[in-house]
């Protein structure tokens, strides 16, 4: 019961970024593959027409959770899409909190677990695909699209992807820059403690797929949380990305992913005019990721440990709830404005 009590009381405090908030409903479906080599498994969160009860979604001993109507029908009318992927090792469930935030607020968001680079799947061999992330992503899409009746009506030409750390990497493909393995490892020669360059290494994905353009012209907008491999991004695709792009960075970095060589360089080279980027200074790279629960950190530590330092935030930070609702409010905002609207604020 205390538990339950807590998840509601986090709920509670992120009120006021859901102002005027719709119920929300949730489904959990896996997309079949017609090779059957890579399905995946897809949650939609979605604006429901429903009175039914909440129950908390994705919520354990470990991290909080979110409240949704498991297999609410959806709302009439159309409405904006999100696609998110998580980071290496992640799974949807580290981005819980923005997916339930933004379907409150009237979009349609779909998350996946990436094969071989999701806690539920670390297939070397899958892992090593790298470019099939961004098409997962449009895979995703495609599904959302063709089953209007099961999550709901998108509406057209607002269709955004919001990645964190691998994840950022990822929506920046599919939103139109391209990767250069050859400049990524001459990079890594002299950054070779970048976690980037050390997991790109690790996966040696083949660098003809890599290199390849992994866009899908149906985004609008995309939102990178603290990504890695920039740096393998060559500079005419950044300086000639065809869509928004708001780069949020954790202003408490690490040598393996420190901001300056990743987001600040990724935001320098991205077009002016189209490009927001903040630095959130009491943030972490793990700040992004779901609320532990007050013993999350030390059940973590017994199966891992050295890993519940993703239950921290910076010295002195606000609590992470209180930071995930600036985020929230920070890509709302973005993605509300029409293309025109997105003024440079670095």
């Amino acid at each position: 019961m205390r538990t339950r009590l807590a998840a509601l009381f986090l709920a509670f405090l992120c009120a006021p970024v859901f102002a005027d908030t719709l119920p929300i409903g949730f489904q959990n479906t896996t997309l079949p593959d017609p090779n059957n080599q890579r399905p995946l498994q897809m949650v939609v969160w979605y604006p429901a027409a429903t009175t039914a009860k909440p129950a908390l979604i994705r919520d354990d001993a470990v991290f909080y959770g979110a409240l949704g109507v498991p297999d609410a029908p959806p709302a009439s009318g159309e409405h904006p899409l999100v696609v998110i992927s998580h980071g290496n090792g992640g799974n949807w469930g580290n981005q819980v909190w923005l997916a339930s935030a933004l379907a409150h607020q009237g979009y349609i968001v779909a998350a996946v677990n990436h094969p071989g680079t999701t806690s539920k799947d670390r297939s070397p061999a899958a892992a090593a695909q790298l470019w099939q992330r961004p098409k997962d992503l449009s895979r995703a899409i495609d599904a959302v699209l063709a089953q209007p009746k099961r999550f709901g009506a998108v509406a057209k030409h607002t269709i955004a992807a919001v990645g964190h750390s691998l994840g950022g990497w990822t929506v920046l493909q599919i939103g139109g820059a391209r990767f250069d393995p050859v400049l990524f490892a001459k990079d890594c020669a002299t950054h070779a403690q970048l976690s980037g360059c050390q997991a790109y290494q690790k996966m040696n994905p083949d660098s003809a797929q890599v290199a390849a353009d992994l866009s899908d012209k149906r985004i609008t907008a995309v939102v990178s949380l603290d990504l890695g491999l920039s740096r393998g991004m060559t500079d005419a695709s950044l300086a000639a990305m065809p869509v928004p792009v708001l780069v949020l960075a954790a202003g408490v970095t690490a040598p393996e992913l420190p901001a300056e060589l990743e987001s600040d360089d990724l935001a320098r080279r991205l077009p002016n005019a189209s490009t927001q980027y903040l630095k959130l200074a009491d943030a972490t790279h793990f700040s992004f990721m779901a609320i532990c629960k007050p013993t999350g950190e030390a059940l973590i530590e017994e199966s891992s440990p050295g890993d519940g330092m993703i239950c921290h935030d910076g010295k002195g930070a606000r609590p992470r709830e209180v930071i995930q609702q600036q985020v929230v409010g920070l890509i709302t905002e973005f993605l509300a404005r029409p293309p025109a609207l997105h003024a440079d604020r670095r």
